[in-house]
């Protein structure tokens, strides 16, 4: 958790430098990059490194015996790597119009992805074997580096956006290459021809997609519409103030991490007390969500000016809203963890892929009536609603004194 926070709080670090030397319009740029990268890194693997963290727990001796699962995760991530490239080829001019970023980042968007994914599965194989600090010395020395590669591109030789995504790619994929060489090294990765074990990555994978699809559709493709509709300039300056909010998230998916097996411990007791404590907690604590999201409504235009600069003031409009969604995030989180005990699992992605579909056509609305300020419209909406479905499906699922009695 403290590994997950210190990373996450890196790019707080460059926010101030970087807005200072990047336009509004380049920020932009680098948005939609994000907005790609996350797009097809849904696709690219079909979110098999999930399953090779499952399949350590299945063997008796993992460290000799889940090689060649891995192999087959890692000839998954090759196959579906390219059948991609070659599905966005015919598109690709389409996708750079409809984005508005240049070609080159388009196709260097997929080395991105895959790296990505060997970083994960590395990532995953400390973490199911609880060696806390390997995790969090790759994590951190990834961040760090794309942290001072990047300011050197952008600060010392002025290269602006080229020099941010070129930091990002060049970090991403340095450590990729070091992640495989690691899983090599430490003999849990075996390249041998098992489609056995392929189905059985596949059948992990292949039903988190939609889940994955939706959550990019309600937390990432508002910048990509506000870039297609209003310019680049305009999501740069989104960009900025959703940065801001993610100050928010880092705290929400920490308390989750503490909470999730702490409430599991008190459903498998079943006691009704232990019942009514975990609901007066989940009122206090989306109470105390909703408090920080009012102080962000009042105080963080001031904030983001002090933080950002002049070039970026107009963010200070939506921030507050931002704020607000992350807090409906968090009240969220605590209803999804009902239904992961339940093991119905596929209930979360019909959610999050119907909203996701749904916060598209807000955003769109909203967008052109309120410019981005509808986009943090459209995401407080879209998110308050998802709570409420989740709340209702997980008090189907597991029964809880919700009313006090």
């Amino acid at each position: 958790m403290l590994s997950s926070i210190l990373n996450a709080s890196i790019p707080f670090l460059l926010l101030p430098i970087l807005t200072r030397y990047l336009e509004p319009a380049e920020y932009g740029e680098i948005a939609v990059f994000q907005v790609w990268v996350a797009l097809i890194g849904a696709l690219c693997g079909l979110s098999v490194h999930g399953a090779a963290n499952r399949k350590y727990f299945d063997y008796e001796n993992p460290d000799k015996e889940i090689g060649e699962f891995i192999g087959a995760c890692v000839f998954l991530l090759v196959f579906s790597t390219i059948a991609l490239a070659i599905i966005i080829y015919p598109f690709h001019d389409l996708i750079v119009k409809l984005l508005g970023i240049k070609e080159i980042w388009l196709w260097l968007g997929i080395p991105v992805a895959f790296s990505n994914f060997l970083i994960q599965l590395r990532l995953g194989q400390w973490q199911v074997r609880k060696k806390a600090t390997y995790y969090g010395g790759f994590q951190i020395s990834r961040s760090l580096f794309d942290m001072l590669l990047s300011l050197v591109l952008v600060v010392i030789f002025t290269l602006g956006v080229t020099g941010r995504l070129s930091g990002t790619i060049s970090a991403t994929c340095i450590f990729g290459g070091v992640a495989i060489i690691s899983l090599r090294s430490s003999d849990i990765f075996k390249l041998n021809w098992r489609p056995d074990l392929m189905k059985d990555a596949l059948k992990f994978g292949v039903p988190l997609i939609p889940h994955i699809l939706g959550a990019f559709l309600l937390l990432m493709a508002d910048r990509a519409i506000i870039s297609s509709e209003l310019g680049l300039s305009e999501a740069g300056v989104y960009m900025v103030a959703a940065q801001l909010a993610m100050a928010m998230s880092i705290m929400l998916e920490a308390v989750n991490k503490a909470f999730s097996p702490w409430l599991f411990e008190r459903l498998k007791r079943n006691n009704d007390t232990e019942k009514r404590q975990v609901v007066k907690f989940s009122y206090w604590y989306s109470g105390f969500l909703l408090f920080i999201a009012l102080i962000a409504l009042i105080i963080g235009d001031e904030i983001l000016a002090i933080i950002a600069g002049d070039k970026y003031s107009a963010a200070g409009k939506v921030v507050g809203w931002l704020f607000l969604a992350q807090a409906f995030r968090g009240i969220y989180f605590l209803f999804t963890n009902y239904i992961f005990f339940s093991k119905k699992t596929a209930s979360i992605a019909k959610i999050t892929i119907v909203f996701g579909v749904f916060h598209i056509a807000l955003l769109y609305y909203f967008v052109n009536q309120f410019g981005i300020k509808g986009a943090a419209f459209a995401l407080c909406i879209s998110m308050l609603l998802q709570v409420f479905a989740t709340w209702y499906t997980a008090s189907k699922l597991v029964k809880m004194p919700w009313t006090l009695r």
